[in-house]
Order: C-alpha cells, then sequence, then structure tokens
C-alpha cells in the first residue's frame, strides 16, 4: 500500500481529508520537523531548547548533547493537529545518551503520548502534557523482564479488564528487549477503544481515557476537567532524560475524523 505525506492531504484548515481515511500517511518527511511543534517543561511553547529534538539521518532524534544538566526538563514533540480514531505505527531504538541527573525510572524509557491536550494549553511550567502514553522500554540490567508498549496515564485515568485501573502504569504483554535493537510499536486507537501491538503483536488492551488521576502537576485547571472521557487529542513523541530515535511515523485514519 502506498504511503502518502500529509502536507499535501490537507486542507485549509488543517484537517485531515476523507480522501485520506484507510490510507497510510506519513507523519515525517525525513527531511525536517515541518508539521511538528516542541513543548518543554521550564521552557515556553516552540522552544526547541539546545535542539533536543532534531533530524540526523531520516530519524527524529531527541539528542542531550547541548545540556549541562537535564533539570527536569520533560520534553514533547507533538504533530501538530488531533486525531481521533486511526491506526499509528512507528520504529523506534534508544541510544547510549543518558542524563545522570535525570530520574532513575527515565533510564531506557521513552513514550508516544496521544489523546493529549493541545500543546499550546500547557503551561511553561507544567511537566507532562494531559495525555495517554504508549511507554516504551528497554532492558535496564540483564535477565530481568522489562517489557515494552505499556500504558501510562499522566493525568489520565484509564479501564482495564472493564474497570478503572488506578496503576499509573500498566504493564503489557510482550517480551523484554536490548536498548539498541530497532522495534516496531503500533497503536490503534478506536475513539475510547484502545489497542497496543509490539513487532506485529498485540500487547495489551483498555477503554475509557479519562482526565483525572495525579502525576501532572502545573498544569491550568481549566484543562484538566476530571471526568471528561478522552476520544481524540495529540500525538507527541517524549524525551525526558534519555536518547532515542524515532522513524516510520504513519497514520491511517479510521473512519471519524477528529474535528468533524
Amino acid at each position: 500500500m502506498s504511503v502518502l505525506y500529509l502536507a499535501g492531504c490537507v486542507n485549509k484548515s488543517t484537517n485531515t481529508s476523507r480522501k485520506d481515511v484507510d490510507q497510510w500517511i506519513s507523519l515525517f518527511n525525513g527531511k525536517n520537523l515541518d508539521n511538528w511543534v516542541v513543548k518543554i517543561h521550564h521552557h515556553n511553547f516552540g522552544d526547541n531548547y539546545a535542539n533536543t529534538f532534531r533530524v540526523i539521518d531520516g530519524k527524529i532524534q531527541v539528542n542531550y548533547d547541548g545540556y549541562n544538566k537535564f533539570d527536569e526538563r520533560f520534553g514533547h514533540l507533538f504533530y501538530h493537529q488531533p486525531f481521533s480514531s486511526y491506526h499509528l505505527r512507528f520504529k523506534y531504538r534508544f541510544t547510549d545518551q543518558w542524563m545522570e541527573d535525570a530520574p532513575i525510572f527515565t533510564f531506557r524509557n521513552s513514550g508516544v503520548m496521544f489523546h493529549s491536550q493541545d500543546p499550546k494549553s500547557i503551561l511553561k511550567g507544567q511537566d507532562w502534557p494531559i495525555s495517554v502514553e504508549y511507554q516504551i522500554l528497554a532492558e535496564e540490567t540483564e535477565g530481568t523482564a522489562r517489557p515494552t508498549g505499556n500504558v501510562c496515564s499522566p493525568g489520565t485515568e484509564v479501564y482495564y479488564n472493564g474497570e478503572i485501573d488506578p496503576r499509573h502504569c500498566i504493564s503489557s504483554t510482550s517480551s523484554t528487549y536490548t536498548w539498541d535493537k530497532w522495534m516496531s510499536g503500533e497503536l490503534i486507537v478506536r475513539g475510547d477503544s484502545i489497542v497496543h501491538k509490539v513487532n506485529g503483536k498485540v500487547v495489551l488492551k483498555y477503554s475509557k481515557p479519562t482526565i483525572g488521576g495525579g502525576v501532572v502537576t502545573g498544569f491550568d485547571p481549566a484543562v484538566k476537567r476530571d471526568g471528561k472521557l478522552l476520544t481524540e487529542g495529540y500525538i507527541a513523541l517524549q524525551s525526558e532524560g534519555q536518547g532515542i530515535e524515532f522513524k516510520d511515523i504513519e497514520i491511517k485514519i479510521l473512519g471519524e475524523i477528529a474535528g468533524r
């Protein structure tokens, strides 16, 4: 199946065209960060501090070579428009770069956020977006299980096995993989029903992501409307102290389109 570039498939309002439904669309052109915007904790919207997010050899790279200290600069690179029902696929690989003053949980840890609040509504002092996260992990110590493709819920809550689950992160059934291996992640979102896949295999299912819970700090109270069901939002790649690369980021719109 052919892959189209989204830049050539949108109308003047930047909403995805109906002709894009059920076709794979590339969200990343392999050359630059056109159609992506940055929000980093402690910095204003649009400030890509120290060139944290950059394009290297056809990949989006999270790189900290311009940092002296991490200083809780949790960052996110957002695609510029929201989506509702879709199939997202991407490839990722960790690098050997890690900021030692970052929280220990960030070691070989990153993520793809979705159903996120508008990045323009994230305050300068807000650490994470109110969103749902496809959490990416790799082996921490040899022989220790550490699955990838998990779900975490910053400022949100999800239903797992038919009931709301109080855990911030829920582990998938995936195997544990080494940090330097290219991995394939997939996210199938049909409104409030979510499926995670790793290397083509279903590893997690849950539903009804809803604003609520904790973890996120520094937010605008008007945005965190606890109890609101999330059926659309923005997609973002995470930077939280661990180097990582992303490539082949593609989306297929499934049925109804966000904003219509």
